[in-house]
């Protein structure tokens, strides 16, 4: 996976308050419990900008 793609799943988990970072920690901090909606959320615009970036080329 390349950087920018990295960074684009990063910032939809942030904006849906999955996670703070996709980072491993190796901790607790790695598991975190969100509502279904959220998930459904993320995953619909990780959808969406692979479906633009897919137009673009």
């Amino acid at each position: 996976m390349n950087k920018r793609i990295e960074k684009v799943l990063e910032a939809i988990a942030k904006n849906n308050r999955l996670f703070d970072t996709l980072s491993e920690r190796k901790t607790s901090e790695d598991f975190n419990e969100v509502a279904v909606w959220c998930v459904r959320k993320a995953l619909e615009e990780a959808y969406q900008q692979g479906f633009e970036d897919g137009q673009k080329q």
